[in-house]
């Protein structure tokens, strides 16, 4: 997943504005021509996302400022590790210093997270994948750092597939009714559809859907919805999966397994700008 240009000076100058405002007071406490040296160091163990972000936000506010990153995107590095030195202008450094390490922060945290469930799982075929469940506006940034920590993106939205859920089924009156409309109004988009238990899986196989969500399924269950699909239909589980358990839902043999705390519950990296010189 790659993010645009576009997209992500707009990010970045939407988030800037919120921060900065009419000007930063601070930092007219500085000459205005003081060029200092800084770096950006993690506190702890971290999947590196974001650097785009990172450098938009400063080259925004001063197109001399020069950045010279130490990690890779994607990277795995260790607490205590320079991350980028950057050197230019005091002032729009220390303006831009928040807004940026807010974007590291956040899209690191979830790399992060989402490498530490892959690792999890990396024995078997199954695929972690995201939700809906992101920050409003921050979507395709969420998503983008799922991508970087070796995870894989579910539906981007409400437009690019369906997902019949238990709502829609009873609203349309039942799972055949429901798949048999959505393939009349979109044939070309993926279809999936969730379902509670045995029986509606049943019902969902003999509809030929595209995918089949397990809604909190008992892992006994997850074993048996394997036998009963025999690979005929792909298999996600969704619903209350946590590092504890994720490991033993891929070993039933289901192909996907979809996590909302992966853009919901963040862990905000501790990070560090330090003037050096």
């Amino acid at each position: 997943m790659q993010l645009s240009k576009a997209y992500i000076g707009a990010l970045v100058e939407r988030s800037l504005q919120e921060d900065v405002g009419s000007g930063d007071l601070t930092v007219q406490l500085i000459p205005a021509d003081k060029i200092v040296r800084a770096g950006i160091l993690t506190r702890e163990a971290m999947v590196v996302c974001g650097q785009q972000f990172i450098e938009q936000t400063f080259l925004n506010l001063t197109p001399e400022m020069q950045l010279d990153w130490q990690v890779k995107e994607s990277q795995l590095v260790e607490a205590n590790t320079i991350l980028l030195t950057l050197h230019g202008n005091a002032r729009a450094m220390l303006t831009a210093e928040r807004t940026a390490l807010n974007f590291l922060q956040m899209l690191s945290g979830v790399a992060t997270q989402t490498r530490a469930y892959v690792d999890q799982v990396a024995h078997t075929p199954c695929r972690i994948l995201d939700t809906r469940k992101t920050i409003p506006n921050l979507r395709l940034a969420q998503k983008y750092a799922v991508y970087c920590g070796g995870g894989n993106n579910h539906r981007i939205g409400l437009f690019d597939a369906f997902l019949i859920k238990e709502n829609h089924i009873k609203a349309c009156g039942a799972i055949s009714i429901a798949v048999e409309q959505a393939r009349q109004i979109a044939p070309d988009k993926l279809l999936e559809v969730e379902v509670e238990n045995l029986d509606e899986l049943q019902q969902a196989i003999e509809a030929q859907v595209d995918r089949i969500m397990l809604d909190n399924f008992t892992l006994e269950d997850m074993r048996q919805a394997v036998k009963l699909t025999a690979g005929k239909v792909p298999l996600e589980v969704s619903g209350n999966v946590g590092l504890d358990t994720v490991r033993g839902i891929a070993e039933t043999g289901v192909d996907f397994i979809s996590i909302g705390s992966l853009t919901k519950h963040i862990h905000a990296i501790d990070l560090s700008m330090r003037v050096l010189s």
